[in-house]
């Protein structure tokens, strides 16, 4: 297929119409349009996506679909040729304080010299700004947010030391930290341990039931309909989007992973209807 991008007059998002902002709904993530590119070949293409409030959505497709570029566009991470964001209905720039974005573990430097305490305080630098010292509630918090992760013991280690495991459990109790209403998380579960997994998923599903919502790229398949109630599959372009009983579906996987899944995998993942 050739995936030569067209003219898009001007390359950036901003020149989408008044119009076309206003058309977005309130919901804590809508993206209408959007499309990244790598040089000539796009790595996502003209992608709607609309989260819906209180929800758990998993980006799933198989490697190379663009699903840690499509979170990285929606904040701005990387530039997008096309498209508009919207988050509860305002441009991002006026909504990053109610986003908390955790990424992928690779992308970070472990060696940074810093403590697990300190990364955690990391979440409240908007409400610290430069200036104002850190107070013993604001260490309360940090603390507490430790406690969830169950990472409170390994307050004063450096990052550095702990295992893949107990690094992602402490950037998501950075992600706590921020009191966010909308979480983005880049494979969360990705090189962790089994108890670290079911930690993340346990906090993730208290957060919803806290009214927050829940975006996060995921590549297993097999724990889709314990973990998530929405899917966005994508290919680049996307495949389906809904509820995970109307959207996790045999038609639906063979599109977007190429017809590559196997039959005996079908079978495990107990799909809804084609």
């Amino acid at each position: 297929m050739n995936w030569r991008l067209p003219f898009l007059g001007g390359g950036d998002a901003t020149a989408a119409s008044a119009s076309s902002v206003a058309e977005l709904s309130d919901k804590p993530l809508a993206v209408r349009g959007l499309t990244v590119s790598y040089g000539q070949k796009p790595a996502v293409f003209s992608l709607d996506m609309t989260v819906e409030d209180g929800s758990m959505t998993a980006i799933i497709g198989p490697n190379g679909a663009g699903k840690s570029t499509t979170l990285k566009a929606v904040l701005g991470i990387v530039p997008r040729l096309s498209g508009v964001v919207t988050v509860f209905g305002q441009p991002l720039e006026k909504s990053r304080e109610r986003i908390a974005y955790v990424p992928q573990r690779a992308s970070i430097d472990w060696d940074f010299p810093t403590r697990v305490i300190d990364v955690v305080l990391m979440g409240l630098a908007r409400e610290l700004g430069l200036l104002r010292p850190v107070t013993a509630t604001h260490r309360r918090r940090a603390f507490d947010c430790l406690d969830r992760v169950g990472m409170r013991d390994f307050a004063d280690r450096q990052i550095g030391q702990l295992s893949g495991g107990q690094q992602q459990r402490v950037f998501l109790a950075r992600a706590l930290a921020q009191g966010a209403d909308l979480y983005l998380l880049d494979e969360p579960f990705a090189g962790v341990d089994a108890a670290t997994e079911r930690a993340i998923i346990d906090v993730l599903k208290t957060l919803k039931a806290e009214g927050r919502t829940v975006v996060a790229v995921h590549h297993d398949l097999s724990t889709v309909r314990d973990y998530f109630d929405r899917v966005m599959m994508i290919n680049v372009h996307k495949v389906a989007e809904g509820r995970v009983d109307e959207a996790f579906t045999e038609d639906h996987l063979q599109k977007a992973y190429g017809g590559r899944l196997a039959a005996n995998l079908m079978d495990q993942l107990q799909l809804g209807g084609h």
